[in-house]
């Protein structure tokens, strides 16, 4: 058995005693593993140890890793700030974008897929900074996520389904709790103002904090170095 192999299968039964803890479904919660700067053997071994979900950081990294290499049945989400000049090839790259906090960004996501093949939406979730970090990417207040949400409902390419977050670093369980928390509540509001929209995904819990992520209903957990070890480059 490899060390990726190893490290999920730990991971699985981390992620199980969260959940029974937190009195939910392991099958609620999907791991994601963070391939960012990791060599493509290493995404290989989690591959032939039966992880299908990948999260990205870099669009240019990702075309030079992924676009040669095909692994049937592979989820590839970008969960990076996304910029606008690079709206086209994430287009074409990934099956979920995790990270938009802009309009622009989602306007040019869009012109790029109404031009291409296929007719169905993409997934996106929301960016949102709960932690009150002023490095953090995402908007800072449920006025700016209706907003922002407000303008990509006009949008046929594009489907919200749900919200993402970073967390603050920190190991004070409170502050990441409420981090976690306020992603959660905001998404209860949203869908108690929107109840046609299937906003079932909150993306949220890393490495060091996805059993408070788990208490706090995250269904997608973002890990990469509890996965891979250490990153190569």
């Amino acid at each position: 058995m490899s060390m990726i192999s190893e490290n999920l299968s730990r991971l699985s039964l981390e992620i199980d005693t969260a959940c029974r803890n937190a009195d939910r479904s392991p099958d609620d919660v999907r791991l994601m593993g963070v391939s960012k700067r990791q060599d493509f053997r290493r995404i290989q071994d989690a591959y032939d140890a039966g992880l299908r979900l990948f999260g990205e950081n870099r669009v240019q990294e990702t075309k030079e890793k992924w676009t040669e290499r095909a692994l049937p049945g592979v989820e590839l989400h970008l969960i990076g700030h996304l910029q606008r000049n690079k709206a086209r090839d994430a287009a074409h790259l990934f099956d979920a974008i995790e990270s938009i906090d802009r309009i622009e960004t989602a306007e040019a996501l869009q012109r790029h897929l109404q031009s291409g093949e296929s007719t169905v939406p993409m997934p996106i979730l929301l960016e949102m900074n709960t932690s009150g970090e002023a490095r953090k990417s995402g908007v800072t207040t449920f006025d700016d996520l209706m907003e922002l949400l407000d303008g990509i409902l006009e949008m046929d390419r594009l489907v919200v389904r749900g919200l993402m977050t970073v967390a603050p670093f920190t190991t004070d369980k409170s502050a990441l709790r409420s981090s976690f928390a306020l992603l959660r509540t905001s998404r209860d509001r949203i869908a108690a103002r929107f109840p046609q929209l299937q906003l079932h995904e909150l993306s949220m819990g890393m490495s060091g904090d996805f059993p408070e992520a788990i208490a706090e209903g995250s269904t997608l957990l973002r890990v990469g170095t509890a996965i891979f070890g250490d990153r190569i480059a």
